[in-house]
């Protein structure tokens, strides 16, 4: 690696160049330039806050280097990814500033072109109100209707991310920032890890279709090892996963090369081959079988909250879950809307593309069809699109949200620098592979003061944001408040895009 490197290189030419000197004429000129880059390397190997430093010793400071010249510069290197698709570079911007904790204020105005397609925002009240006089909530109880043990959770959370996907010191990093944030981590589909539960931080379980963790030889559903880990204290709430944005209806993907023997025997599969999870569950296979499974699971955890996450596909099929909870009389707990735009480390690149429908469309569908139904002030609702500010978590509210999840934010907060190898096990900062070499250059004491940091910046732009609104509570927040240019001219409020069917938030409160 490169570390193992540079220690053999320095020592090999410090070697050379005093033998060197020893016959001509002393060379004190190639010190000079010599020892300051093997002072700079050792100080890149001790340091904490770079992990592509720790890593990439001396040859990583280029980056930096770059970046503190002129911005624009790595802003050029990283303006797109392999496929030629944009990133956002200012949420990136965003996110790094706040994880670090220095001012996220920015000079010459908006950075963004406000007249361009697309563009949203919220209208700012000539009544805005004060921060010393009013307190928006930012937490939501979870199962006060049908469990012996609700959640309060945050509006913001880390959504799903696994122990495979990422490394055991990124895993360990969410869950301290969780644990100093007090906000909730999801598990993500495989299983729950040691390093999940090193720091104590509030976890929602994620059972997936492979059922890892709590899995028979078979690959079916066990009773008995879901509820041994279900009971644990740290375990808030359980998330079944019917299907995510990135790649619904395909199933997960951890590749060959990252299942190691430590993740095989977590996950009870075979280590050293490609996981793939069912594109389907095979506890239930119609919507009375799956209202009885969520029963089952708040009783076998000792009444915790349950709900699932999903992609909307065929509209009929979550019509037909609305029926069957009318028709059972059991609801889930929450629902947790993903959007078919959604990230992830490995997925084919036309499900990721091509399949699901999109986020918001998906969440004001669900929040319309259970007012419908008469379901939704019995459950809460999750967004997990792309939220990764304080505007995000103000959209999603808007839109019918009562709390959110994020996994890029969050995953940027540790020091992601999207170098686009998640699914080769080649992550140059520690965070998606499974490459000792590569994990030690992620330092966890650093890492979850970031995502903490993150964490608390982006609910504090929440709240500023709602009181610049005029408004003292979050539940106020409707869609006539968002506005998007749908042309040069043409501006719409969400109301008038997504006309909404109106309930009153209130009666779920805690």
């Amino acid at each position: 690696m490169v570390r193992k490197a540079f220690v053999f290189i320095s020592v090999i030419l410090v070697i050379s160049v005093t033998s060197f000197s020893l016959f001509v004429q002393p060379i004190w000129w190639v010190f000079v330039i010599l020892a300051p880059l093997i002072m700079l390397g050792i100080y890149d190997m001790t340091q904490t806050k770079h992990a592509i430093r720790r890593n990439f010793p001396v040859i990583g400071n280029l980056r930096y280097l770059l970046e503190g010249v002129r911005p624009e510069i790595m802003q050029y290197f990283v303006e797109t990814d392999t496929e030629g698709r944009p990133f956002d570079r200012i949420d990136r911007s965003l996110i790094y500033r706040r994880a670090k904790n220095v001012s996220d204020t920015s000079p010459f105005g908006t950075q963004e072109d406000p007249y361009k397609d697309g563009y949203e925002w919220i209208n700012h009240s000539m009544y805005a109100k004060s921060h010393h006089d009013y307190t928006i909530d930012s937490r939501v109880l979870i199962g006060e209707q049908n469990c012996t043990k609700p959640y309060s959770a945050s509006i913001y959370n880390i959504s799903a991310m696994s122990f495979g996907s990422l490394s055991d010191r990124a895993i360990e990093a969410l869950n301290g920032g969780a644990k100093l944030g007090n906000f909730a981590h999801n598990t993500g589909e495989g299983g729950v890890s040691p390093y999940h539960l090193k720091y104590g931080g509030d976890l929602i379980w994620q059972i997936g279709t492979g059922y890892f963790g709590c899995r028979n030889l078979d690959g079916t559903f066990s009773k008995e090892n879901f509820q041994k880990t279900a009971i644990q204290d740290s375990i808030k709430m359980i998330e079944i996963k019917l299907s995510q944005g990135a790649k619904p209806g395909h199933g997960g993907i951890l590749p060959a090369v990252k299942n190691t023997p430590e993740i095989a025997k977590i996950r009870g599969v075979e280590p050293g081959l490609a996981v793939l999870s069912p594109p389907g569950h095979s506890a239930f296979s119609n919507p009375i079988e799956f209202m009885n499974f969520i029963r089952e699971l708040r009783e076998l955890s000792g009444g915790k909250p349950v709900g699932f996450k999903l992609c909307i596909g065929v509209k009929k099929e979550f019509e037909e879950l609305c029926e069957a909870m009318v028709n059972t009389g059991i609801t889930p707990d929450y629902i947790a809307v993903d959007g078919g735009e959604g990230g992830t480390g490995a997925a084919p690149v036309e499900f990721a593309d091509s399949v699901g429908t999109p986020f918001l469309d998906g969440l004001a569908f669900v929040h319309d069809t259970l007012v419908n139904y008469e379901l939704r002030n019995k459950i809460k609702l999750s967004a997990s699109g792309k939220i990764v500010s304080g505007f995000h978590i103000v959209r999603a509210l808007a839109m019918g949200a009562d709390f959110c999840q994020s996994a890029r934010g969050m995953m940027m907060s540790l020091g992601c620098i999207q170098a686009l190898q998640c699914n080769s096990n080649k992550c140059p900062v520690g965070i998606a592979t499974q490459k000792k070499s590569l994990i030690k250059g992620l330092d966890v004491t650093d890492k979850k003061q970031r995502v903490a940091s993150f964490h608390k910046k982006t609910i504090d732009s929440f709240k500023e944001i709602v009181l610049a609104a005029g408004l003292t509570d979050k539940d106020q927040l409707t869609r006539s408040h968002i506005n998007h240019r749908v042309e040069s001219n043409i501006i719409k409020t969400y109301e008038e895009m997504y006309p909404s069917k109106v309930y009153d938030k209130t009666q779920m409160r805690g």
